[in-house]
């Protein structure tokens, strides 16, 4: 009886001991991007490092977004995920859905470091799955103009001014859309933009269209409907009728993005996330605008979140270099990369990201945007159903097919991705 005692209490202690013990170890961090992005956050993980030198932080760096989704689902999937994730709020309910993410609400309740009511509702309300709080959000994006001042200059064209119209945007990309060497072939774009569903989307909402029928249980796509028709076909229009963004070919041979930072394209549609790139490899001097609006004002978000997998097997290290990244100590040095838009809001308020000093100037459009900024559905299979729009989307956009055929067959195709299981 007494060493059944004693081993009880062995257990007991062991317990206790674990569910107290010290974050510490070695963790891994995934991240996707270009080496301006990696160095941003290895300069997180150096200060990181300086804070805390009981835990060790390797970055895996995924160039590609599209390289680093295949690898979050395998990795995910097997049951072998690196211990800190960064996932983008249209794709983290899939794999919280299954398990795979371990909520992070009840550790952000109990931090003295961060509390929710720091962040923007925007930016935290887009990582809830069923309620809860999943990931933590580092950034709060809008999608804004990137424009050459030095194109806009040499063509007299006016900069994008506040409230600027769609009408007002085409007849820029018009004025700057040029055979520069007179040879017959057009080298210098208006305007660059992806043929897909998160760059359509405001437009969408802009004419009162809805992307979905419900943005809280969505079912199907609604890209069928009179407004969004009408915010295709303009959208669509910019390639196929106006020719001020390149052609499919023309678009392969060199992407708008490296058309821009070659100087060799006015206007490029993206998030934040850009900007450091653009800081090390723009050989000009450029800026950023607010979307042109049509009647309802309205952006969209782009926000990506520090992810604590299930099957980490170090989750208080890992929780600590969340909290650690999203305090404002860790948001401060991101900002000042330039790589996001803080999430938190004493952070995206400071100098350390209206930095009157650093690309772009015009940092508070960022800010200035949120009121009126939208998030795509939450929901389970959401990928699937953008990535299978985004399909019918490019064929209308390069002269593939009509905007209405494409669009009702994007309605079609994705309809029974909602329910699947």
């Amino acid at each position: 009886m007494k060493t059944k005692s004693i081993f009880f209490l062995f257990v007991m202690t062991a317990i206790i001991l674990s569910a107290c013990r010290p974050a510490n170890g070695k963790i891994s961090f995934m991240v996707f991007g270009d080496p301006a992005e990696l160095a941003a956050y290895q300069n997180l993980v150096d200060s990181f490092s300086q804070a805390h030198p009981e835990i060790q932080v390797e970055i895996i760096q995924i160039p590609g977004q599209a390289d680093y989704r295949k690898r979050l689902a395998a990795d995910l999937t097997a049951g072998d995920p690196a211990d800190v994730l960064l996932i983008n709020y249209r794709r983290f309910a899939g794999f919280a859905n299954i398990g795979a993410l371990e909520p992070l609400g009840a550790y952000l309740e109990k931090s003295n470091l961060i509390k929710e009511a720091d962040f923007y509702p925007e930016a935290i309300n887009a990582f809830k799955w069923h309620g809860e709080l999943t990931c933590i959000p580092q950034n709060i994006s809008s999608l804004v103009v990137y424009f050459n001042k030095d194109l806009f200059d040499s063509a007299g064209v006016p900069y994008p001014a506040d409230g600027w119209t769609w009408d007002d945007f085409l007849s820029a990309a018009q004025a700057l859309t040029k055979d520069v060497d007179r040879d017959g072939v057009t080298d210098q774009f208006g305007a660059g933009i992806e043929p897909s569903l998160i760059r359509l989307a405001p437009f969408i909402w802009q004419v009162n269209g809805v992307v979905v029928d419900d943005d809280a249980n969505p079912t199907t796509l609604t890209l069928d409907l009179s407004e969004d028709l009408q915010a295709a076909e303009f959208f669509v229009s910019l390639q196929t009728i106006h020719r001020v963004v390149p052609n499919a070919e023309e678009e392969s041979s060199e992407d708008s993005e490296s058309r821009f930072i070659n100087g060799r394209l006015a206007m490029f549609f993206n998030s934040r996330r850009g900007v450091p790139t653009y800081r090390e490899s723009a050989d000009f001097d450029w800026d950023v605008a607010a979307l042109p609006q049509k009647d309802v004002p309205a952006s969209i978000l782009h926000a990506d979140a520090y992810c604590l997998p299930s099957a980490s097997k170090n989750k208080p290290a890992a929780w600590t270099f969340i909290e650690y990244a999203n305090s404002v100590e860790g948001q401060t040095i991101i900002a000042g990369t330039g790589r996001t838009v803080p999430s938190l809001i004493s952070v995206a308020n400071s100098p350390a990201f209206l930095d009157p000093n650093a690309k772009p100037a015009n940092s508070r459009v960022f800010l200035d945007t949120i009121p009126f900024i939208r998030a795509l559905p939450i929901h389970p299979n959401w990928a699937e159903v953008e990535e299978t729009a985004s399909e019918e989307i490019m064929r209308a956009f390069y002269g593939e097919a009509s905007v209405n055929d494409a669009m009702l067959r994007a309605v079609q195709l994705s309809q029974e991705i909602f329910f699947e299981k």
